[in-house]
């Protein structure tokens, strides 16, 4: 990779680095009944994640639990949600330093670890850096760091610059250049990768992408389809069309969510306003969308035919809920707060018994009904660890705010 000179790279991240300051003008104010059943979901999680880990064997990784069955379904590492687990149990050891939580989480890292040289997949992100790099938040180590750099270097083997993206799923056909919105949430490992090497080429690969993506997801409405298939010689869009939701020209909903929580992270990272606007238009379009139940958990596609009666995902929810508590820290104050209350709502409904789930039961996950893949009839209404991943990040966002608040 051609590098850019280290100076000009830590210039342009002090400048991110003040430049941040600069949109932290709020003064959202938590709300202490919400503050309370936050603390509890965390004590209750502890409990129901030594649960978890119960469930599965040395080499495994939970991936679901089948209510009707009454069955665990657990994945090996290379599945594409293995990083949540840990991610998950190194975010809930943070709040009460549970030592057994520490290592579990340190037990199933070490399983994870040869996933760093993985070219076969575009989700290193979620895999590596929701898993090594909250390791390497809490106690960095030389061998977490090599770990991340490795996976970053993995995951850039996969972009093409005349598609101008990093290519999501491997077809048999050798044209077809698939991207799915999804990608757009392992883009912050790249950005980390330039702030830790000083080599800028993992920065731009992931603002080519962004920038891509930006050009041909998305509907004038800024809905976005789930996948783009590119001519992998020429770059040209070929095909427009969904995978996992309900139609081709459907807004699946964790999709959307995939989309405002991406391009808040890349308005974070490089402080170009574009990104702002695109996060806060995907937001718009969640927030005002006509389909959006009143508790703000949306159902697993705006656009289903059988709604109201059509299935929630909480999976979905989770994913906005921690998105927009970080993007109302970058928008006006109008915007900030009905981000800031929406992300409220999600976390006092996720939070009931309608979706959290009792103790010793659900698998052990903490949250029930997330909609994983319904026309595949795969992952339909049981719970997922992504949705307890970002269920967990939102609820430790909100948390900041008090923190805030106190100074």
């Amino acid at each position: 990779m051609k590098s850019r000179t280290l100076p000009v790279i830590c210039f342009v991240f002090l400048f991110s680095a003040l430049s941040l300051n600069l949109f932290a003008q709020h003064s959202f104010k938590p709300q202490k009944e919400l503050l309370s059943t936050i603390k509890k979901n965390f004590k209750d999680a502890d409990n129901q994640y030594k649960f978890l880990a119960q469930q599965i064997g040395p080499q495994e990784f939970p991936k679901t639990y089948h209510p009707d069955t009454k069955k665990q379904e657990n994945s090996n590492s290379g599945w594409w949600c293995s990083g949540f687990y840990p991610g998950s149990l190194l975010y809930l050891y943070e709040q009460d330093h549970d030592q057994q939580l520490l290592t579990e989480a340190n037990r199933i890292l070490d399983v994870l670890a040869k996933e760093q040289f993985n070219t076969h997949t575009h989700d290193l992100g979620f895999m590596m850096y929701c898993s090594f790099g909250n390791a390497n938040k809490i106690e960095p180590k030389p061998e977490y760091k090599q770990i991340l750099i490795n996976s970053a270097k993995s995951l850039s083997t996969r972009f093409n610059p005349t598609v101008g993206c990093i290519k999501s799923w491997d077809s048999k056909n050798p044209s077809d250049y698939l991207v799915i919105i999804d990608n757009m949430m392992n883009l912050e490992l790249l950005f980390w990768a330039t702030r830790e090497t000083g080599d800028s080429s993992y920065y731009k690969i992931a603002v080519t992408h962004a920038n891509t993506t930006m050009k041909n997801h998305f509907r004038p409405d800024y809905s976005s389809y789930h996948v783009i298939n590119y001519d992998a010689q020429t770059g040209a869009v070929k095909e427009k069309k969904t995978a996992q939701g309900f139609a081709n020209e459907s807004a699946w909903a964790r999709g959307q969510a995939w989309g405002l929580y991406g391009y808040t992270v890349m308005y974070r990272e490089t402080k170009d306003k574009k990104y702002l606007e695109q996060a806060q238009n995907i937001a718009r379009f969640i927030l005002t969308n006509p389909n959006l139940p009143a508790d703000k958990i949306p159902y697993w596609d705006y656009n289903a035919t059988n709604i109201p009666n059509a299935l929630k995902d909480a999976s979905a929810a989770a994913v906005a809920a921690s998105a927009l508590l970080e993007l109302c820290r970058y928008a006006d104050n109008n915007k900030g707060q009905e981000y800031f209350t929406t992300a409220e709502t999600i976390l006092k409904t996720l939070s009931s018994p309608a979706y959290k789930a009792p103790a010793q039961t659900n698998g052990g996950f903490i949250l029930e009904h997330s909609v994983g893949h319904l026309p595949g009839h795969s992952e339909v209404d049981v719970p997922l660890t992504y949705a307890d991943y970002y269920f967990i990040e939102a609820m430790k966002r909100y948390q900041a705010f008090n923190v805030k608040s106190k100074n």
